[in-house]
């Protein structure tokens, strides 16, 4: 390959870990191009998986100011670049990695941060931003009902207060 298709490569690698969200990489070996497929699928649309050079690769990413993934840059890899929910992706990467045991999760990157690949199996676990919304979301509903009541509460008791005193005093003989 000539000089100028090699600095191409790099050129684009490199804008491809710039917009990513994340980025994982895996060791595809013993995978076949229809697994490669389902694996693709799997990811979701907001990821992309390619198979890349290590030598570019390595180059790219110092380029793009990621220095962390030097270490993981040997035998075959693939790169999972993921520009949406890193959740979603991270979970497909498990999946897939559970019934084909040859893809192995090396490590990645998450917004400029080095994660090892037992960091991405426990980012897997999360639930997905959605969720994790909804469930915020509930919680901030509930603590403003609960702030409601207890509002609520102060002149109800008050009014309740204040008629049992009327009830006494009339009770007693006094004036309303």
């Amino acid at each position: 390959m000539a000089r100028p298709d090699k600095a191409a490569a790099v050129a684009e690698l490199a804008d491809q870990f710039r917009s990513s969200n994340a980025a994982v990489l895996t060791e595809y070996r013993g995978l076949t191009v229809a697994q490669l497929k389902t694996l693709r699928r799997s990811l979701g649309e907001d990821a992309q998986y390619a198979v890349v050079k290590n030598t570019l690769t390595k180059i790219a990413a110092n380029e793009a100011g990621i220095s962390t993934l030097d270490d993981l840059f040997n035998g075959p890899t693939a790169v999972a670049f993921i520009t949406g929910d890193p959740v979603t992706s991270a979970k497909g990467l498990r999946d897939f990695a559970k019934d084909n045991p040859n893809l192995v999760i090396k490590g990645g990157v998450l917004d400029g941060k080095a994660l090892s690949a037992d960091e991405i199996k426990k980012l897997a676990d999360l639930e997905s931003r959605e969720v994790l919304l909804s469930k915020l979301a509930g919680a901030f509903k509930g603590k403003q009902s609960q702030a409601a009541s207890l509002f609520q509460a102060l002149p109800s008791k008050f009014v309740r207060t204040a008629e049992a005193l009327r009830v006494k005093l009339a009770e007693q003989g006094g004036a309303e």
